[in-house]
């Protein structure tokens, strides 16, 4: 009846799209994926992939393949911060306006690096099809329809017009800021609509890195014209990348940029007269904040831009997005093999609609301070970019907790409280040394010392008795894990006996700071059962 049959269709092979076909083939979930463009993406977009982002190929198994495409050490350049010039030739005399903190090695076990999308999107095509997922570029969704079993697309070939029907099981529109699976689903959007329009001007410039004396920094922003424009080249230098805004209601329009204009915008903004530059593409965008009312409509999924966009300001967006792929692969793949019930799909939502709010908000204020505009409120409201990108905080049915905090917290608390991403500690394990973050992917994980016997034995029979699958790992001086650089109890927020539950994830389900009684079993049996939606 149907062409294809497939647990999950995804609409959109960028990095959102291709890392949730990854994340299910890494839980063994086949996965289809639609992308009308006729390949990768072929400009060095999404520059700065964080350390949370290196933290999930990492846990996918695709680090060093990422890892390996950071063109020389980009870590310096990120470390150089946000800084303002007349023109770039007057970079001895940059004012440095943000220095934001990105990672650190008692946070995470990764840092941030450069790489645009023109070159990770290549790895993510071919690890998601190493995994089995069936990616086909030119071709694009027409519609779809859902019922109480699944979801009916139609899809359509560019190259020969064939249209073939889809059968799956769950769809995920990761098909950007224009989502057609948005827009065919009906849902709305909330927020302050788009706020500037931009080009992004590719350029050559073999001269410039002189002229920059070799000064490092995240974004450089010179005046032109009495607009700040961005320069970029967290991904290397060839080509460039410099951003000048354009205003439509003054009747400019991205056709009025013509190379040679182009040209002479990036001599102003160089100040240099002279300079050879080559320009390589032209591509007219828009700065908006507009968040999804909903991120989940029965058995359809919205992710990254189709879900929240906001302006780059902080590089957030296709980070952002990539970690709603790692938070609903897991989930997905929980209930379709079958030990999770659909709520746990329902904590999509109610997890990163919270998180794509607070990441688009914080963009928002970013971008009014770079550009001038920022009141004191928004400097109050401004939280480090460490807090955004790896302390935010989850609320949901699938976090047990008696207490609840905001998303994003004034200052960075990984210290094992439910909800959040577990505190990174390096341990020595069989005489080799990893991060605790390793410890988690497949399966929950229940961490406790030699003392909590009680809580280990109630996991295990928990475990087996709801078929929720579950490693138990002792940590301590003499145990299997030992600590290398801190004292794990400390770390996580337990004391002797204590026990911390930690989702696939990575981020923990529910904590108990004592030792466990006569009643551990069944209380561990109520956290299992409502953490992966079976309550």
């Amino acid at each position: 009846m149907y062409d294809v049959n497939i647990p999950v269709l995804i609409v959109g092979a960028g990095p959102v799209g291709l890392s949730t076909a990854l994340f299910c083939g890494r839980h063994g979930i086949r996965t289809m994926v639609l992308e009308k463009r006729d390949g990768t993406s072929l400009l060095p977009r999404a520059p700065g992939l964080q350390a949370r982002t290196l933290e999930l190929f990492r846990a996918a198994g695709v680090h060093a393949d990422i890892r390996a495409l950071e063109m020389g050490d980009s870590h310096p350049y990120f470390e150089g911060g946000i800084i303002q010039v007349d023109t770039f030739a007057a970079i001895d005399d940059a004012v440095v306006l943000e220095s934001p903190s990105l990672d650190g090695p008692t946070v995470s076990p990764e840092r941030v690096m450069g790489c645009g999308q023109d070159r990770y999107e290549k790895v993510l095509v071919e690890k998601a099809r190493e995994f089995g997922s069936d990616v086909r570029f030119s071709t694009r969704l027409v519609e779809f329809t859902q019922d109480a079993d699944g979801v009916t697309a139609v899809a359509e070939e560019n190259t020969t017009g064939r249209r073939f029907t889809v059968r799956a099981d769950y769809l995920v529109g990761a098909d950007g800021a224009n989502s057609s699976v948005r827009r065919l689903l009906g849902v709305e959007r909330e927020g302050r609509g788009t706020v500037f329009n931009a080009l992004s001007i590719y350029f050559k410039a073999p001269e410039l890195e002189t002229v920059l004396k070799g000064r490092r920094f995240i974004l450089c922003y010179a005046n032109v014209g009495g607009t700040l424009m961005g320069l970029s080249r967290l991904h290397g230098c060839d080509p460039y990348l410099a951003a000048p805004i354009y205003h439509p209601e003054r009747g400019e329009k991205p056709e009025d940029f013509t190379d040679e204009r182009c040209v002479e915008i990036v001599r102003t903004a160089a100040g240099k007269a002279d300079l050879a530059v080559e320009i390589v593409d032209k591509v007219p965008w828009q700065g908006a904040q507009l968040v999804a009312e909903r991120f989940r409509t029965r058995r359809v999924f919205l992710a990254g831009d189709a879900a929240h966009l906001h302006p780059p300001a902080g590089g957030f967006g296709a980070n952002t997005g990539i970690h709603d792929a790692h938070n609903l692969a897991w989930k997905l793949a929980a209930v379709i093999n079958g030990w999770a019930g659909d709520p746990l799909l329902d904590s999509y939502h109610d997890e990163r609609h919270a998180v794509g709010s607070a990441m688009a908000a914080q963009a928002m204020v970013r971008n009014r301070i770079r550009h001038g505009h920022a009141t004191e409120q928004d400097r109050a409201e401004m939280v480090d970019d460490i807090i955004i990108t790896l302390g935010y905080r989850y609320a949901s049915p699938s976090i047990v907790s008696d207490t609840t905090g905001p998303v994003l917290t004034p200052k960075l608390r990984l210290t094992g409280e439910p909800g959040t991403r577990a505190p990174h500690i390096w341990i020595e394990r069989d005489g080799g040394i990893i991060s605790t973050i390793d410890l988690f992917w497949d399966a929950y994980v229940l961490l406790t010392d030699e003392a909590g016997t009680p809580w280990a034995e109630a996991a295990v029979a928990a475990a087996e008795q709801l078929g929720v699958p579950l490693r138990v790992h002792r940590v301590g001086a003499e145990s299997e894990l030992r600590p290398k650089d801190r004292d794990w109890a400390d770390a996580y927020g337990v004391g002797t006996g204590g026990a911390v539950l930690v989702r696939p994830d990575a981020f923990v389900a529910w904590r108990a700071t004592g030792a466990g009684g006569a009643e551990a079993e069944q209380v561990l049996a109520n956290v299992l059962s409502q953490s992966a939606g079976r309550g």
